[in-house]
């Protein structure tokens, strides 16, 4: 399964970061995850060599997205306050006055920007995408004459107001968008200062394309990573979409690589478990989980993960501690397939009422989920709950309407099937409605597999147990079909070799009461020679 299985199981992870790189914060923002972004640039605010006026102003950006204008404020004046010739934070209070419909106090805020950034691009760039964020139809002419302002005073060669071109038209052009962003690319790379890097560029080109390229939109991001080797945002959107193509032994090892970044979130680190988990590689899956929970304790995403290791691995004992963990912790959301898989343990177990519990809560926490049904049913029978395990493979069946599928029809036969032949050996009467209920079933399987001989045999079983176990001519011919399906295909002799004996006793046996001795002795013959016996070889002497 792919498994978008791994986020249904790490849904809602919480976030928890080590403080360093600021840096890795901007590159965050600026590739459009401003959540990632505000946790960094808050816990490394008061890091050694964080510049604190920008950081300010991306969390005055951030504050400004969230429609926080008094928190964007607060924060862009502290910007001021920590470095009053940093031309980002009069930017920021720009971008705040166009949101308050104020044009000429923002006019004001970028004239003193412009006049602080001389010819940096990156800065500048920010007035016409300050005009894009309040609204890209009004400003369109503002952002026009600033673009080709800056395109011009930097030959064409800066990064930043190409980005900005790409974001204008990926809502409307993935293509040209794509164009924009790839050149912005070719322009980054030969700069040799980190401060100047612009990974979103090849961030948001990996993004607008990977639908159409995912091969082109990951060899992007490899190079960006030979670039920028130590960048949390470039090892972390690697590792995504590696994700994202199902290609998931290559992203849980680039996980791996990444977690290691100290700007690495917890979140990421539960993904990898999962990674971890559908590899295969239980023992370590299971180590991560239980690091993180001495991180944090009752982190039940992890305690699920811990009971998952541990049943994959065979370690029952433990693995029904760590159910039962799971289970009794009062924040856990518990869902489930949680139930169902601790319900197939206490069934592995031979403890089937336990695990009928299981498979009830299941259906009740997912109701919608009609397939848990199935699950239920089968637990039933299990328990030997027979009518229970009918009723409710009935249901689901008749929730399927025109769509059933022949094996679930079989299994609802199997079900009914089942029950009258328990209600025949306690001599209820109503052994005949379920008998019929499972011929009915069986031939509609029958209508839709007519010549495979596992659905003939079953239906001959139950036309068996409907005669009351007594072999009539209905019987024999019905096992007689399932013989023609037999041997239409000599594989069969060693693949289907248990249906054969079923099918040539039951056909022995009828000959034998119907005094046909020579078609008896063919039968016996046959049986032998699949599975001989001296008891079955004295036997068929007799018939001479």
């Amino acid at each position: 399964m792919k498994l978008k299985l791994v986020c249904s199981l790490l849904l809602g992870a919480g976030l928890s970061m080590a403080a360093e790189g600021y840096m890795d914060g901007v590159e965050y923002f600026r590739a459009d995850q401003p959540e990632e972004a505000a946790i960094i640039l808050n816990n490394t605010l008061s890091q050694p060599g964080t510049d604190q006026a920008t950081s300010y102003y991306y969390l005055g950006q951030i504050a400004l997205k969230q429609g926080d204008k008094s928190g964007a404020k607060a924060m862009f004046d502290k910007g001021v306050a920590a470095d009053a010739a940093n031309a980002y934070n009069y930017v920021g209070l720009g971008a705040l006055a166009l949101r308050n419909g104020d044009d000429k106090a923002a006019e004001d805020y970028f004239k003193k920007a412009k006049g602080l950034a001389k010819k940096d691009a990156d800065i500048l760039t920010e007035i016409p995408r300050a005009y894009f964020e309040a609204d890209p139809v009004k400003y369109a002419k503002e952002i026009d004459k600033w673009l080709a302002d800056i395109k011009k005073m930097t030959k064409n060669m800066a990064p930043a107001p190409f980005i900005l071109e790409g974001d204008r038209l990926a809502p409307v052009n993935v293509g040209e968008a794509a164009g924009m962003y790839e050149m912005a690319a070719t322009f980054d790379h030969e700069s040799k200062n980190a401060q100047d890097a612009h990974p979103e560029a090849y961030v948001k080109y990996s993004r607008v394309i990977f639908k159409v390229n995912e091969r082109a939109a990951i060899d992007k991001l490899r190079e960006l990573l030979t670039y920028q080797p130590n960048s949390a945002l470039v090892q972390r959107e690697l590792a995504e979409k590696l994700y994202d193509a199902n290609q998931l032994t290559n992203a849980a090892k680039q996980y791996e690589a990444y977690i290691q970044n100290p700007n690495s979130f917890q979140k990421d680190k539960q993904r990898l478990v999962g990674l971890l988990f559908f590899a295969q590689r239980y023992p370590e899956s299971y180590d991560l989980a239980t690091k993180i929970l001495t991180e944090d304790p009752g982190n039940f995403y992890m305690e699920r993960m811990q009971f998952y290791n541990k049943k994959a691995m065979g370690d029952t004992i433990a693995a029904v501690n760590a159910a039962e963990t799971l289970l009794a912790n009062p924040k856990a959301q518990v869902n489930s397939q949680d139930y169902t898989q601790y319900g197939e343990l206490l069934t592995d177990m031979g403890k089937d009422s336990l695990a009928i519990v299981m498979y009830e809560n299941a259906v009740r926490v997912d109701p919608e989920k009609t397939s848990l049904l199935k699950d239920l049913s089968q637990a039933y029978n299990h328990g030997l709950r027979f009518q229970d395990a009918a009723d409710t493979m009935q249901k689901y069946v008749d929730l399927q309407g025109g769509d059933v599928d022949a094996n679930d029809l079989l299994a609802l036969a199997l079900r009914w099937n089942a029950l009258a032949s328990a209600q025949q050996k306690l001599e209820n009467p109503e052994w005949q409605a379920s008998s019929e209920k499972a011929l009915a079933a069986i031939n509609r399987v029958y209508e839709m597999t007519p010549t495979h001989p596992l659905v003939l045999n079953h239906r001959a079983r139950i036309l068996l147990v409907g005669n009351q176990n007594e072999i009539n001519d209905l019987v024999a011919q019905a096992d007689l079909e399932t013989l023609a399906a037999l041997d239409s295909d000599p594989a069969n002799r060693d693949s289907r070799q248990a249906i054969y004996v079923q099918v040539l006793g039951r056909l022995g046996n009828y000959y034998v009461t119907n005094k046909n001795m020579d078609e008896a002795r063919k039968m016996f013959q046959r049986f032998y020679d699949i599975q001989p016996s001296e008891d079955l070889k004295a036997y068929i002497e007799t018939l001479k």
